[in-house]
């Protein structure tokens, strides 16, 4: 899930300047003759420095001279002359050497200096009989040898780990041919949406399906890292789009290159690729996905590299240099983006073998368990210099969501063994039920954000995972009281679907109010847009898999007919501003958790339990599936060398 905060600042960006051959006129094959001149002049001048210097630098002869065989140390002197063997000075042997094979060596030297310049000359002209596409051509090969050479140095084979026990992959096909019917149709979206990236905005992060061209935002960079393809992997898979998938896999394998000079957030890499890499890996198999994650998950580190060892929001995949949103409250980092991050850190120590990851997520759980938390809530901000909070502003929403929402993963990941997750997670649930959680006047359960001692009465788009999460942890919780959070989910489940039901399109605002008789509907006009979101949908989805109500698949059958209607366009799949207009125009962004996210969690939803049983797969914030492991501990890698 992504933040509000976190949506593009600006769209635009300089075209790239190109000083390939096309740059130049194509009428001349050749170099121009002042060209030529220039060359062969700055070669002469340098042929003249070079044997200036050789011939003025001092006569190493008259000097002495220190070999650096075995026979030329230093090594003590006995004086045989006396018949004893007391110890004289130091001889240094090689001083007394004949001159004559110095001179010999020299003039040695001498002639193949003379030769390389010869050759030199000699490939200069021949360079400058060729045209300017030949010598581009040449160099262009010289720097995919370099690119190769420095893959195969990045690519070195991980050591073998045991893959988990992988259930429930393929199939889910729903016997009723009603479900079946409204599961291809949603297939066939994803079809859509991936086909006119694949035309339009191939190798782009995201699409623009109106303009038919590429498009990025801040929070992914400037670099063309194929966020669409990398994130829909794990979705083409389940859905069987095999021909899809491979042609995803090829990209990365031939494409994917994390050495660029792009700012991005630690946040979003994580959970849409490294996340995605290694949700493909496991269904597939594919080596290729796993060495990508880990060679990615390197280039975050740096990120890590503050006083308190909380992580930088934004991190230079070249430079390794880090920094804060300016935006953030004193230069604070944000619970949602350091707290997201256990998941893909503890897969990555277990199939490397190496605990740097694991470690640096649990020196994050560490320093947030000696803190003060205010009301027993968790602040959306902390100062990654001081480790002290910023601003007392508590959410289950935006900035706060995904923290709460991986505690509870942890421990379901961990085979419910990580019980040190789960009591953080009891913990932080109890103060957010009494302090945020209320009812509307109209019945409506609702979860407001905690600002300086005073409740809002707004919740976001973002905050309708909480009835999937809250489902999704009934088992387990304390007191007995499974039965309650199960209620609980239903309760925001059904808050969320009325936040569509009360729009012109049936679809849901980004955020919705509960002051006196507006309940559950925007009021403000930047908060009616509808950017492609998936958490009403997840929260359907785990609804269906708890209670298997028939009414989570007809809520969710009615948010696909009004996505398919409304967001459909030639090219694609593209938000709209308002949703409660009858003619809305759109944002022309089809967000690549769109195929990560909305179209899987609706294929899960009209798909047999069997597919991703929830026993064995939990899925991070991108909704990519990750196998649970099952370990003695979450400290302990896979890899038997680290076990």
């Amino acid at each position: 899930m992504t933040t509000p905060a976190l949506l593009p600042l600006s769209g635009r960006r300089l075209p790239p300047l190109n000083l390939g051959a096309s740059a130049f006129p194509h009428h001349r094959a050749t170099l121009r003759l002042s060209e030529k001149f220039i060359l062969l002049l700055i070669l002469s001048a340098f042929i003249t420095l070079c044997f200036g210097a050789f011939f003025f630098l001092p006569d190493s002869s008259k000097h002495k001279r220190f070999d650096l065989g075995l026979e030329d140390v230093l090594i003590p002197h006995v004086d045989t002359s006396k018949g004893d063997k007391n110890l004289g000075g130091f001889l240094i042997h090689g001083q007394g050497h004949d001159e004559h094979r110095h001179r010999e060596e020299e003039e040695r030297l001498r002639n193949k200096i003379r030769a390389d310049h010869e050759k030199a000359l000699e490939e200069a002209k021949e360079k400058l009989k060729k045209s300017r596409d030949e010598i581009q051509a040449e160099i262009q090969t010289e720097k995919n040898k370099v690119v190769q050479e420095l893959k195969k140095k990045d690519s070195k084979p991980l050591p073998p780990v045991p893959l988990p026990n992988l259930i429930g992959i393929n199939s889910g096909e729903p016997a009723d041919p009603d479900i079946r019917e409204k599961r291809n149709k949603i297939k066939e979206m994803m079809k859509h949406a991936w086909e006119n990236y694949r035309q339009y905005g191939w190798g782009h992060n995201e699409l623009k399906p109106i303009a038919r061209k590429g498009h990025s935002t801040n929070i992914l960079g400037n670099s063309q890292l194929g966020a669409t393809i990398v994130d829909a992997l794990d979705t083409l898979y389940i859905m069987g789009l095999h021909d899809e998938f491979r042609e995803g896999q090829e990209w990365i394998d031939k494409n994917l290159d994390f050495s660029v000079n792009s700012e991005v957030s630690v946040f979003e890499v994580n959970i849409r690729f490294i996340g995605g890499l290694l949700a493909a890996y496991y269904l597939s198999g594919q080596e290729v996905f796993k060495i990508k994650a880990v060679q990615l998950a390197g280039k975050l580190l740096p990120a890590f590299n503050t006083p308190t060892g909380i992580p930088w929001a934004m991190v230079n995949l070249k430079s390794g240099v880090g920094r804060n949103w300016g935006w953030a409250s004193a230069g604070s980092s944000i619970l949602a983006e350091f707290g997201t991050l256990h998941m893909e850190f503890v897969h990555l120590s277990y199939l490397t073998g190496d605990p740097v990851y694991y470690n640096k997520v649990m020196h994050i759980r560490k320093l947030l368990q000696k803190m003060d938390r205010p009301n027993g809530l968790y602040p959306n901000y902390l100062n990654p210099r001081t480790g002290r909070w910023g601003q007392h502003h508590t959410s289950v929403g935006g900035l706060g969501d995904s923290f709460y929402e991986y505690l509870l993963k942890a421990w379901l990941m961990s085979d419910k063994m990580d019980t040190e997750a789960r009591k953080m997670y009891d913990d932080a649930i109890e103060a957010i039920e009494k302090h945020l959680i209320r009812k509307s006047n109209g019945g409506l359960t609702f979860i407001g954000e905690w600002k300086n001692g005073h409740l809002e009465r707004k919740m976001g788009h973002l905050t309708c995972f909480a009835g999937g999460m809250f489902a999704l942890g009934a088992d387990g919780s304390r007191d007995d009281k499974a039965g309650h959070y199960l209620q609980l989910g239903a309760e925001i489940a059904h808050t969320c679907h009325e936040s569509y039901d009360r729009t012109t399109l049936k679809l849901g605002p980004e955020a919705f109010k509960f002051d006196g008789g507006v309940e559950a509907v925007a009021v403000r006009q930047n908060e009616k847009y509808y950017i492609l979101r998936p958490e009403v949908i997840e929260t359907y989805w785990y609804m269906w898999r708890f209670t298997h109500d028939p009414k989570y698949r007809q809520w969710g059958w009615e948010a696909t007919q009004a996505i398919d209607k409304y967001c459909r366009v030639s090219g694609g799949f593209s938000g709209v501003k308002d949703v409660y207009s009858s003619s809305p125009t759109y944002d022309d962004v089809q967000q690549s958790f769109f195929l990560a996210e909305t179209l899987k969690y609706l294929y899960l939803l009209f798909s047999n339990d069997d597919l991703l049983p929830l026993d064995n797969w939990v899925f991070n914030t991108e909704a990519h599936p990750l196998p649970v492991l099952h370990l003695a501990n979450t400290t302990l890698s896979g890899n038997p060398a680290y076990r």
